[in-house]
């Protein structure tokens, strides 16, 4: 209620990417007191309800999105507020600022965000930096980690794989699993690699240099039917851990420009994805829900859905930093 009535609506008050920038400056604090941290753990109280996949515990399925920390400045704290999980990124092999300004927007009365952010973050080597320098001073948190990994965007075409295996090299010793993102709508060009072909290529270039890390794969929301299901063979053949479901909705943002939409207006068919992904692959892999998920019911209907995991962005802009860990409080043990 706090959130509701007091700290949304000032955060609201500003522009979208200016109130993202003061919450992550925030939680960059926190994440370095510790002490406060378990503080905040404890008051979260998520509750335990363990995951085995990936070779690895989780000690809850919600997980944080990627796009939230691209550059791995805040992981105590994430776990702090009750996250099973992290997905740090899209780091890509050198900075980039990404898109120009603005290119963040809310859509209040829909519960969805716009973005047009262009893979923006300070490149694989900081963030591995980051990741380290976090380990040995005891800020790491006791959850799962994964690093999302991407393409510049003034790679060309015929380089794009060795980008994503560049990025993969250098932050591979630092996480626990890798993402691959071939589905952001803001960087051009990157959705045409959602072919069968270049995911194999990818998957398999990511592997190659992850140092044996599970790979996992981020598709589009508007990937379906057979297009959906040739994408995932590729992956599956590759050797990739499972997939997540799904990006950013294309659209327009209000500057006319391309963007992505995330939220509510996403959660049916990112819902739908993840059935038909769960379908297509059986108990083979793992599968990540991630689309409109803001209370235990829309949670509740993803993992129902066939998703091992899921994961949170925009409902964390809508109904606070705690959310993770109510959600865990609320789900109900899925039938095996």
């Amino acid at each position: 209620m706090l959130y509701a009535e007091l700290i949304r609506p000032l955060l609201f008050r500003f522009d979208a990417e200016f109130a993202h920038t003061a919450v992550m400056a925030g939680t960059r604090v926190l994440s370095h007191l510790p002490p406060a941290c378990k503080l905040l753990h404890a008051f979260a109280r998520p509750r335990p309800c363990p995951v085995e996949t990936l070779g690895l515990t989780f000690p809850n399925p919600v997980g944080l999105a990627g796009g939230m920390d691209k550059n791995a400045e805040a992981p105590l704290a994430w776990w702090a507020f009750g996250f099973g999980f992290l997905e740090l990124g899209t780091v890509t092999p050198k900075p980039q600022s990404g898109n120009p300004k603005p290119r963040m927007f809310r859509e209040p009365a829909t519960g969805a965000l716009v973005n047009r952010m262009g893979f923006n973050n300070h490149g694989a080597n900081a963030v591995a930096k980051a990741l380290d320098t976090q380990a040995r001073r005891g800020l790491r948190p006791p959850i799962p980690i994964a690093v999302s990994v991407g393409k510049n965007k003034d790679t060309p075409v015929e380089q794009t794989a060795d980008d994503y295996a560049a990025a993969a090299a250098v932050v591979a010793p630092h996480a626990d699993f890798l993402t691959v993102n071939v589905s952001s709508p803001n960087t051009p060009g990157l959705r045409k690699l959602q072919t069968p072909e270049w995911l194999s290529r990818l998957v398999t270039v990511v592997r190659a240099t992850g140092g044996g890390k599970p790979v996992l794969v981020k598709v589009a929301p508007e990937l379906g039917d057979d297009d959906l299901d040739a994408a995932v063979d590729a992956v599956m053949e590759a050797g990739a851990g499972g997939l997540i479901a799904t990006n950013t909705l294309g659209c327009t943002a209000p500057n006319g420009e391309p963007a992505g939409r995330s939220g509510r207006p996403l959660r049916e068919l990112a819902r739908q994805r993840v059935a038909a992904i769960r379908k297509r692959i059986g108990d083979r892999a793992t599968v990540i829900g991630c689309g409109g998920i803001d209370d235990v019911a829309s949670a509740q209907a993803m993992l129902g859905a066939g998703a091992n995991l899921i994961q949170l962005y925009t409902g964390l802009v809508y109904e606070g930093p705690f959310l993770p860990a109510a959600i865990t409080r609320g789900l109900k043990p899925l039938p095996h």
